[in-house]
């Protein structure tokens, strides 16, 4: 599915359906696009699953409400992207369930063809490291980066005129952006489809060139880019900016890339939603019971240590742990460690023998 599909307008609901509606329009919809069904429509029936999947999901429904895509597994079908480079196993996928790789697709890709239109320019993807706190990366954050890369000109807002002037048809394509190459090969005569030079591929040159870019429509220079990181991200994610890529003239910007790489904690590890700590307590509190002071992500919390708590149990902390879903949190998990006095006074041995006597 792509990602610039609505999953809302998707399922045919709105943002503030229900968890009961969201189900209704997929049973709805499933059972109308269903491929066993004579009228079905497999495509069809692959994005309401795909929507459905994402909406009836409390978390990735607010991961995808906020950022328009998923970042916790399988969020692909929402913007998502895992690096590592391209798949080939999405072709073996893709054969293994009967569906068409059209060849004269590629060629077309490559050498446009007699009267065939060429490809749009495109500007090269951006791929950035962001380091960010443990802490920073169970709330989320927003932080800026200075970024130099190619950028639509500022001074003729990417059409290489000067401002106030106009642009000609270009003389060497005749206003079509491309011209027409023949080349000779093993396989005889080919003629090939190639962006015109002169004007990339715009069909249009400025009559007086913008003084800022001399007249290329982009040029270098240091942007400050925004970038959300949402709340409960994994160390290695990516982040992917749309359109926040280099730019190329008369074509589309490329995507900006953030791989997110979050610094550890020696107080906290993740566990799913939950977080976990350690707490060390005397071996008198441990047996009488106390309360004790431990750090949160947010400050001090008290904890009350029961009477007999044993080495290694686990106390809970409620709602201190991973946002996740709207408004919910995990919690804090605090595990107990005891600790042994190393040595004993003759005193504290004479109690301690004491209890053993007692059977303690």
């Amino acid at each position: 599915m792509s990602s610039k599909r609505d999953y809302y307008e998707v399922l045919g609901i709105t943002k503030a359906a229900s968890k009961e509606e969201i189900k209704k329009a997929f049973h709805k919809l499933a059972h109308k696009f269903h491929p066993d069904k004579k009228e079905g429509d497999a495509d069809k029936f692959k994005e309401v699953s795909e929507a459905y999947s994402i909406l009836s999901d409390d978390k990735k429904r607010a991961e995808y409400d906020s950022y328009g895509r998923v970042f916790g597994g399988g969020g692909a079908g929402a913007g998502g992207f895992n690096g590592g480079g391209f798949d080939f196993s999405q072709f073996q996928d893709a054969f293994s369930q009967g569906f068409e790789f059209n060849m004269g697709d590629v060629f077309n890709d490559f050498f446009a063809g007699q009267g065939g239109a060429t490809r749009t320019r495109r500007g090269r993807d951006i791929s950035i490291d962001l380091e960010i706190s443990f802490k920073d990366s169970i709330f989320g954050i927003k932080r800026t980066v200075l970024l130099a890369k190619t950028s639509v000109c500022d001074g003729c807002q990417g059409s290489g005129a000067k401002m106030g002037t106009e642009t000609q048809t270009c003389t060497h394509c005749n206003g079509a952006g491309k011209v027409h190459e023949t080349n000779n090969s093993i396989f005889g005569t080919i003629t090939m489809v190639q962006p015109c030079r002169h004007c990339r591929g715009t069909g249009k040159i400025p009559k007086e060139k913008c003084e800022t870019c001399r007249g290329e429509g982009v040029y270098k220079k240091q942007d400050e880019i925004e970038i959300m990181v949402p709340a409960g991200i994994e160390a290695g994610e990516m982040i992917r900016l749309s359109g926040m890529g280099e730019a190329a003239q008369g074509g589309s910007s490329g995507d900006l890339y953030v791989k997110v790489h979050v610094q550890n904690d020696a107080r906290f590890k993740k566990d799913g939603p939950n977080l976990m700590t350690d707490l060390s307590i005397k071996l008198s509190d441990a047996l009488l019971g106390t309360s004790y002071k431990i750090q949160t992500l947010e400050g001090e919390e008290t904890i009350d240590i029961p009477a007999g708590v044993t080495h290694g149990e686990i106390l809970k902390v409620k709602g201190k742990g991973v946002p996740f879903a709207r408004g919910k949190r995990g919690d804090l998990l605090v595990r107990v460690k005891i600790q042994l006095p190393s040595k004993l006074s003759r005193s504290a041995r004479t109690l301690v023998e004491k209890l053993k006597e007692e059977g303690i």
